[in-house]
């Protein structure tokens, strides 16, 4: 997911940025290397070392980016069922 659909779910008061500092402060177990920006991209660059380490996860787990180090959101991108309702993508 990206964190402006966790923020839209979330509702009135939450912005992406938001939800990012949440994650950032969130506890172990929390799957927050699931969470990608709208361009497809890992945003943990600048707070995780090593800094590639998001993107290690999720390739882990079959995620594929580009030289660009975007992976396809028309391929990847988690839509909740709840969700498709309200249109959140």
């Amino acid at each position: 997911m990206t964190y402006g659909q966790i923020a839209e779910l979330l509702g009135d008061g939450y912005t992406p940025r938001t939800v990012g500092f949440c994650m950032h402060s969130s506890p172990e177990d929390t799957p927050w290397h699931r969470v990608i920006n709208a361009q497809g991209k890992c945003s943990t660059g600048r707070v995780v070392l090593p800094h590639n380490k998001q993107q290690l996860m999720l390739e882990h787990e079959g995620v594929v980016f580009d030289k660009d180090t975007r992976c396809d959101l028309q391929k990847f991108l988690y839509i909740p069922k709840a969700a498709t309702k309200r249109h959140i993508r």
